[in-house]
């Protein structure tokens, strides 16, 4: 009777396999995961046209000022919401409903003069915090159900290696370089075990977000009906719906003393947004929202005034233990609280998972490659896989950088500018997968980093020469977004050109078998 696999050796195969499968879309919802930690600070970048902001303003002097302004630019629409600036945000934003259906319009405004600017059409950073749970080309539920599965194979790949590898704590302190698959699986261990509880805790906090989602019955059992599912809404949001206007034309209380009771509650800089239901009606209600920032949960908190009189309605500052244990975990995930400096961990810790992904990636094909009776003759199986690896990590790269270039060089009145700026992104991915395909493995991996490293290492130049901001201007001017992002563009360079070189140099050793074969070749006449 064969002898059954033990528990090693079957978490081992669940490790590779999971890891393989959704390793390729893991590695794109990681590395653009990443990135949205400084979604703010990029989307300025890709904002040159607003000014670098001097200091953040008193929500309770601006607020009342962009009031009257979607006063003036939206007078019959039933609600207005408006995200004030903070100190990573340099603009105001808003949003309005148009009629009584579910079509909204938007617009940015200058905290300076509360007016509406023209900026160039652009979701910025925000396309890839969209991108890295929806994968956008898919419709959103379909992307979500993705992004989710890939996740769930992430969790499993985490636990199945931790069970698999019985030396990791003692691997995580030993690096073979030059030794082929050792050097790989060191890498692979000391990028997992470096950051481990991180890796956890964000797998884990992804699937937490879309809970309700992927497993409704529990939210369905606790909230029936209408009435309870608004409670359910209000437990888990700070929007208010807007109620029937009552047809009596009122003038707005003023806004400024509902933002100083919300500033004395919460805060100076506590006010995120406000919304206004039902604007210049004596029915019209204020709601000043507390913001996210430097605080470890995205539960709602906020105070409901009458918009007539001014009077607090309703002050919501807790919601239940179950709603709060998810707030919690939804911002551990975004991370939105953290300051400069444990965002910037984030960030490093989140790249050595995207790395880590990776590295598993290379490491199957680097592992099996050994294995093969001819490597110039791959099978098809292994030759599929290494040219999506290629194009996943070293392709996604170009398509990045390409991105931004498409922010610089698109024309600001081309029609569907926004839309264009992601066309060129995908466009540019999949010709790094025809490249993949058409090239021998290795000058692809050689080449593909190489322009990768080209394409960041000139956008600074780019920068400069189409906007006027380049690195030594913003550096001259004390302007720290604008510096910083084209610093992070030179380290993304200088990241590339290692990539390539250290492939460039490494030879893959064959078999001890088929090298003593290639001897007795060589030395038979």
């Amino acid at each position: 009777m064969p002898k059954l696999p033990g528990i090693r050796q079957t978490m081992s195969d669940l490790h590779i396999w999971v890891g393989l499968l959704g390793g390729w879309i893991l590695y794109a919802m990681f590395l653009t995961g990443t990135v949205s930690y400084f979604k703010e600070e990029i989307s300025q970048w890709m904002r040159p046209e607003v000014p670098a902001q001097a200091h953040q303003p008193d929500a309770a002097e601006l607020a009342p000022r962009l009031v009257a302004t979607l006063a003036q630019l939206a007078p019959g629409s039933l609600q207005w919401s408006i995200g004030l600036p903070d100190d990573r945000n340099n603009t105001a934003d808003a949003f309005w409903r148009v009629g009584t259906g579910r079509r909204f319009e938007s617009a940015v405004f200058d905290p300076a003069t509360a007016q509406k600017i023209s900026v160039r059409e652009s979701n910025g950073a925000e396309f890839f915090y969209r991108f890295h749970f929806q994968l956008h080309y898919l419709p959103v539920l379909w992307g979500r159900w993705v992004a989710g599965l890939c996740a769930m194979f992430m969790l499993v790949a985490i636990v199945s290696g931790v069970i698999t590898h019985k030396k990791i704590f003692i691997d995580f302190f030993t690096f073979r370089g030059g030794k082929g698959q050792r050097s790989w699986l060191d890498a692979h261990n000391l990028l997992s075990v470096f950051g481990l509880p991180f890796h956890l805790m964000i797998t884990y906090t992804g699937l937490v977000t879309l809970m309700f989602m992927y497993v409704p019955w529990g939210g369905d059992a606790a909230f029936k009906g209408a009435q309870t599912r608004q409670a359910m809404q209000s437990e888990l949001s700070a929007f208010v719906p807007a109620g029937p206007p009552s047809g009596t034309k009122a003038t707005l209380a003023p806004v400024a003393d509902m933002v100083r009771q919300a500033q004395a509650r919460w805060g100076r800089d506590g006010v995120g947004r406000i919304t206004v239901n039902n604007g210049g009606d004596a029915a019209a209600r204020v709601i000043v929202v507390r913001s996210d920032r430097a605080r470890v949960s995205i539960s709602p908190q906020y105070m409901l005034f009458d918009g007539a009189s001014g009077r607090l309605l309703q002050t919501k500052d807790s919601v239940g233990a179950a709603a709060e244990t998810r707030g919690v975990m939804y911002a551990l995930h975004l991370g939105r609280f953290a300051d400069t400096t444990l965002r910037w961990l984030y960030f490093l810790v989140s790249l050595a998972g995207t790395a880590m992904v990776g590295t598993g990636l290379v490491m199957w094909t680097v592992k099996r490659r050994a294995k093969l009776p001819d490597p110039e003759r791959p099978y098809f199986g292994f030759r599929l896989v290494e040219r999506l690896n290629i194009a996943s990590i070293a392709g996604l790269s170009v398509a990045m950088a390409v991105f931004f270039w498409g922010n610089r060089l698109l024309p600001g009145g081309f029609a569907e500018r926004k839309a264009w700026e992601i066309n060129v992104f995908f466009i540019a991915w999949g010709l790094t997968l025809a490249y993949a395909v058409l090239r021998p493995a290795k000058k692809a991996w050689v080449e593909l980093f190489w322009l990768g490293a080209a394409l960041f290492l000139l956008l600074p130049l780019l920068n400069a020469a189409t906007t006027g901001r380049g690195l030594l201007h913003s550096i001259a001017r004390h302007d720290w977004v604008f510096a910083a992002i084209d610093l992070s563009f030179i380290a993304c360079a200088g990241l590339h050109a290692l990539l390539a070189l250290r492939t460039h140099r490494h030879q893959p050793k064959a078999r001890p078998a088929r090298r003593n074969a290639m001897r007795t070749a060589e030395a038979t006449p």
